[in-house]
């Protein structure tokens, strides 16, 4: 499918790349002021537009040559179930000005963005939303969540059993933006949903670091030159740190994709001095952290937030690079009439994608939209979630507990960067 024309629509509204500095400079503030409540930061530097926007990848919208709404995307990789990668785009800074909403221009944005993205290659496209309502009519479905802990250092310790894990030193704030990432890139992960992280990502890390704004640390877990994870993190409430009762610190990014890292990076935390509470916005569902203590209680979830909105770009693609349980089989019609040319019918068997056959078959075991697979995809959803919510349409009694099983995947799917 070719890429929708550039030029004025009916709506007079003109949907271009931005390739100018200060086109991307006023992007970047544009997204600011459409979000309302992002954490204050300053405008980008003279130069840093080339760095934290990928080429050719921003959109911009345009009424009377103002500049009225914008998307853009990096591109990466995605972790399917099984271990294999799919080239993946991860879409952030959607925003329109609030002098200019309700009037489609989002809709126009992301589906251009949509179908820029397939015809460049990439099999699945994932967001962070900051409203629920907006992307499923894209064909975005959540395919991963993840909880929010609070550990109280004070209650219990770590079970006798448990190994020590990976040794861990801290690491210099002049090494930190060599280091991460090519750890992060390094190191393998297979949870599905994992992805990578663009240079694009590192260098937006890097302007919004500010020593001034207070005290940060950044650990390493493993040998120099053989790391195996990392954590930043920093404390909160210092003006009233000496002698108070509920000394905190707050993670900011925790990469410990093997169980000696995460081990040796928790305990880590776990015996800082002065510290009585170690605040972990984002972990797997299924982190085995509780379990390495000796009072469970003292992990205490206080959320669990959906994280990886996904969107399947090439159904035929991502169907075919994942892994399924074996002895199913499973006929799956996929409707997306955005991407029309996903609109097919799907075998799979024999722990494999089988045949694929366009349009809707009248003998499919499953009907759903694109969305609704995009939420099963990655394994952490279930089919049988998605049957009672009614995104379902059942050709034969068993095939939801078919599709369960061919589906279902060991750990739970989790991204663990936000952009």
């Amino acid at each position: 499918m070719s890429a929708l024309p550039t030029g004025r629509s009916a709506s007079g509204v003109d949907i271009r790349v931005l390739t100018e500095e200060r086109e991307l400079a006023e992007a970047f503030d544009l997204f600011r002021t459409a979000m309302v409540g992002l954490p204050w930061s300053a405008p980008l530097p003279a130069g840093a537009a080339g760095k934290v926007f990928e080429a050719g990848r921003t959109l911009g919208a345009f009424t009377d040559g103002k500049l009225v709404g914008t998307v853009d995307s990096t591109s990466g990789a995605l972790t399917l179930p099984g271990g294999r990668t799919v080239p993946h785009a991860a879409v952030t800074h959607v925003g329109v000005l609030p002098t200019h909403t309700r009037r489609g221009i989002v809709s126009r944005l992301v589906r251009r963005q949509l179908t820029d993205a397939r015809d460049a290659g990439k099999v699945v496209a994932t967001l962070r939303a900051s409203e629920a309502t907006i992307y499923g009519r894209f064909g975005y479905g959540i395919a991963s969540r993840v909880s929010s802990v609070t550990v109280d250092t004070r209650r219990g310790g770590f079970r006798p059993e448990v190994p020590a894990g990976d040794p861990v030193r801290l690491l210099s704030p002049e090494r930190m933006w060599d280091v991460l990432p090519a750890v992060h890139a390094r190191v393998p992960n297979v949870r599905p949903g994992f992805i990578t992280r663009s240079s694009q990502w590192w260098a937006a890390q890097e302007l919004r670091f500010d020593p001034a704004r207070g005290p940060a640390y950044t650990a390493v877990a493993g040998q120099e030159g053989a790391q195996t994870g990392f954590v930043r993190y920093h404390p909160i409430g210092t003006k009233t740190w000496f002698g108070s009762h509920e000394r905190s610190i707050v993670v900011d990014d925790l990469f410990a994709p093997s169980s000696g890292a995460f081990v040796g990076l928790i305990r880590f935390l776990w015996d800082l001095d002065l510290v009585d509470r170690i605040v972990v916005p984002g972990l797997p569902v299924d982190s085995s952290l509780p379990w390495l203590l000796t009072d469970q209680r003292a992990v205490a979830t206080t959320g669990i937030r959906d994280e990886t909105w996904l969107r399947i770009l090439d159904v035929e693609a991502a169907l075919r690079a994942r892994t399924y349980g074996s002895g199913e089989s499973l006929v799956l019609a996929v409707h997306d009439p955005l991407l029309p040319e996903n609109t097919g019918t799907y075998r799979i068997d024999d722990g494999r994608l089988e045949s694929v056959t366009p349009g809707i078959s009248s003998d499919s075991d499953l009907e759903v939209d694109v969305a609704t697979l995009g939420s099963a995809l990655l394994g952490s959803v279930r089919w049988h979630q998605l049957a009672d919510s009614g995104a379902v349409r059942t050709g034969s009694g068993d095939a939801i507990a078919r599709a369960d099983r061919l589906f279902a995947t060991d750990l739970a799917a989790f991204a663990g960067t936000n952009f």
